[in-house]
């Protein structure tokens, strides 16, 4: 998945930008002289300010060359530039130059992200996250965006010990620092090697403050919540969502208006507190209004969502007495909803069929239990 790149015009690099309409005029790509002598002066060790001269027109050309920047980048990079460059993230004069310049150079290239962390970026990166200076520790943060996206770099990163940094960025960054921090620690997610990515239960509460605020079918909330249903899985992290301002709210909301992807991983968030202890969870979870939501769910999201919308269904529907919804009350917004979908002249239908769905599964359900109960009271 190609990374998601920064947007402010402090860090943005060059492939941010619309692409050129086709009236517009191709830019040559820059000439082997100027590459050389951009690598010429970036070894000069002993002369930082010729370095630092030296990064600024390695962003310089890549902007430059705009429709042709990947094979400027290709080319920058097949010239030796990245190694000088992670070699300056040292020198505290020559960071910010030389960390503009490695963004630019990973932008939509996956061998030159690859290249960067095989140089030896990660510390340095790790270090700048560390510090106080808000435009540096947001640039290092858009750097570890651009190079988690690559597959072959998420175990380098995920054992680094980014993540707790990740998150302190997520509670205390600029609404782009907190963008960059959800889009890297959703690309370490995805890894598929060891290690897995652990998050701390205090990512919750800016977790759910970041998808109250962004479009519920939007990337970004597809990214929030798949890390939420991540946090779902630990009890810390359950009660972390419960006592985030609106945070069981805002899933149902997601449940409601968001895309194909966010949808199933709100859901699944909920259900994975339901099923961790329905006492407890059931209650705050109904008092919030899902049931709309999850039965739209049963109709139109992915087979996954559909599952996991009528197991959360038949889980919120076991309730006690006192608590429990009338059968009365439950046939009508099954019923409402058949016609929000289907129309009148078939909502008694599909409501029909809806009702004998989830029955069926409530029945499987209750088998399931009283076959686990006997097997458990089996003499050995």
């Amino acid at each position: 998945m190609e990374d998601e790149l920064p947007r402010s015009t402090g860090t943005s690099p060059a492939a941010e930008s619309t692409p050129p309409q086709q009236e517009e005029l191709r830019q040559p790509l820059p000439h082997n002289k100027e590459i050389e002598q951009v690598v010429e002066r970036l070894l000069r060790s002993g002369n930082l300010n010729a370095q630092i001269e030296a990064a600024k027109d390695v962003r310089k050309l890549v902007r430059k060359s705009k429709s042709s920047s990947s094979k400027t980048r290709s080319r920058l990079a097949a010239a030796g530039v990245i190694p000088p460059l992670v070699s300056m993230l040292h020198q505290p004069a020559a960071r910010e130059p030389a960390l503009l310049a490695l963004l630019n150079l990973a932008v939509r290239n996956e061998r030159n992200k690859i290249g960067i962390v095989t140089s030896g970026a990660v510390p340095p990166l790790v270090e700048l996250l560390k510090l106080e200076n808000g435009n540096l520790r947001e640039l290092a943060t858009a750097t570890m965006l651009s190079l988690s996206a690559a597959a072959a770099n998420k175990s380098v990163i995920a054992a680094s010990g980014v993540a707790p940094l990740l998150m302190q960025i997520l509670v205390s960054g600029s609404v782009q620092g907190r963008v960059d921090a959800v889009t890297a620690l959703h690309n370490l997610s995805t890894n598929k090697e060891e290690p897995k990515l652990v998050l701390d239960a205090r990512a919750a509460s800016p977790l759910i403050k970041l998808l109250k605020e962004c479009k519920k079918y939007s990337k970004l909330a597809e990214k929030t919540t798949a890390l939420l249903e991540i946090l779902s899985h630990s009890e810390g992290g359950r009660s972390a969502i419960t006592n985030a301002d609106g945070g069981i709210l805002t899933l149902v909301l997601t449940v409601e208006d968001g895309s194909l992807v966010s949808t199933e991983h709100a859901v699944g968030a909920l259900l994975s507190l339901c099923q961790s202890c329905r006492d407890k969870y059931r209650d705050p979870i109904l008092n919030e209004g899902p049931i709309p939501g999850l039965l739209r769910l049963t109709a139109e999201g992915t087979p996954q969502a559909q599952e996991r919308a009528r197991k959360l269904l038949d889980l919120l529907r076991d309730s006690p007495p006192d608590k429990k919804m009338s059968s009365a009350v439950f046939e009508k917004i099954v019923y409402d909803f058949a016609t929000r979908v289907d129309g009148t002249d078939k909502a008694a239908e599909i409501a029909k069929r809806l009702m004998e769905d989830m029955v069926n599964r409530s029945m499987e359900l209750s088998m399931n239990r009283m076959e686990i109960r006997a097997s458990s009271c089996t003499p050995s």
